[in-house]
C-alpha cells in the first residue's frame, strides 16, 4: 500500500495539523505541574498501600528522557564485559538497588532533573520472589514518600552484564520546562 503522503512530499497544508500535534511534546509555560498523579481508589497517599508505583501518570509539559538500563555495575565498565571488574561488589538485592537507583539519579541529574522526575520505571528482575521486597524498599526509599512511579516488573532468566546480577532498570523522567 502506497503512504498517503510521501516522505519528503508532505502537502503544505498538513503543516499547521503537525504543529498542533507536535505541542503537547514542546509543552507549554504555564503554572500547570509537568506531570500529575492519576491514582486508583484505595491506592492514594496516606491510604496505607505502600505500593512502589502509582496507577498512571498524564504529563502536561515538559521534556521527555529516555534512561537506558542500568545495572549494579560500576559506570563505565568493559564492553564485551569482564566478570573481574564486578568481583568486589555486593550482589545482594538492596546494595545492588541502591547502585541501580545511584545511576538512575546520576542520568536524570545530567539531563536536569531529579529523581522524582522519573514517570516510569521498567524493572528487569531475576528471581522476583526473592529479590522484590528488598528492591521495592530500597526504590521507596529513593522516590520518598510522596512519589511514585508508574512502573512494570518482568522476571527474567539472567542479565546480559553478569550474571550474579539480579536488577536492570530503565526509565523515563519528564523534565519541566
Amino acid at each position: 500500500m502506497k503512504p498517503a503522503y510521501p516522505i519528503g512530499k508532505l502537502k503544505t497544508a498538513s503543516i499547521p495539523y503537525l504543529a498542533i500535534l507536535a505541542l503537547p511534546l514542546i509543552g507549554c509555560s504555564s503554572a500547570e505541574p509537568a506531570f500529575e498523579y492519576v491514582r486508583l481508589p484505595g491506592t492514594e497517599v496516606g491510604t496505607g498501600a505502600n505500593l512502589p508505583f502509582t496507577s498512571a501518570i498524564k504529563v502536561n509539559s515538559g521534556s521527555l528522557v529516555f534512561l537506558s538500563g542500568t545495572t549494579g555495575a560500576p559506570t563505565p565498565h568493559s564492553h564485551p564485559h569482564v566478570p573481574a571488574e564486578f568481583d568486589h561488589l555486593d550482589f545482594g538485592a538492596a546494595a545492588q538497588t541502591e547502585r541501580v537507583m545511584e545511576s538512575l539519579a546520576t542520568m536524570v541529574e545530567a539531563a536536569g532533573g531529579q529523581l522524582t522526575d522519573i514517570v516510569h520505571v521498567t524493572r528487569f528482575v531475576r528471581n522476583v520472589d526473592a529479590n522484590q521486597d528488598a528492591i521495592n524498599e530500597v526504590m521507596n526509599r529513593y522516590w520518598g514518600p510522596n512519589h511514585r512511579p508508574t512502573s512494570t516488573t518482568i522476571e527474567i532468566v539472567r542479565l546480559a552484564t553478569d550474571p550474579r546480577f539480579m536488577l536492570e532498570v530503565e526509565a523515563i523522567a519528564v523534565i519541566p520546562n
